[in-house]
């Protein structure tokens, strides 16, 4: 069973949309698609200032085992700096397939 995660949220006061998207784009091609069971990624901007981070992940315990990967890394502690903090929200949802 997969799993859908995903993660919304502003951009911090100061982070322009050119450093977040090139924080994001680091986070994604430094760290996230060496993870075990990292599928597809994508980012997307919503109406006004929101923005969605949708990742495929091949079973919970590969989202799981990514988060305790990850929490050290820079590229992905310099993306999560660009997020207002009190934003951000972050769901999992298991497909049924």
């Amino acid at each position: 069973m997969a799993v859908i995660e995903m993660v919304t949220f502003r951009l911090a006061p100061g982070v322009g949309e050119e450093e977040f998207l090139d924080a994001d784009q680091r986070a994604q091609t430094e760290v996230l698609y060496a993870q075990r069971g990292m599928l597809r990624r994508t980012t997307a901007r919503g109406a006004g200032e929101e923005w969605l981070v949708l990742t495929l992940w091949g079973s919970p315990d590969d989202a799981d085992a990514s988060d305790e990967a990850c929490r050290e890394e820079t590229a992905v502690s310099r993306w999560l700096a660009c997020m207002e903090r009190p934003s951000v929200t972050t769901r999992r949802y298991h497909t049924l397939d």
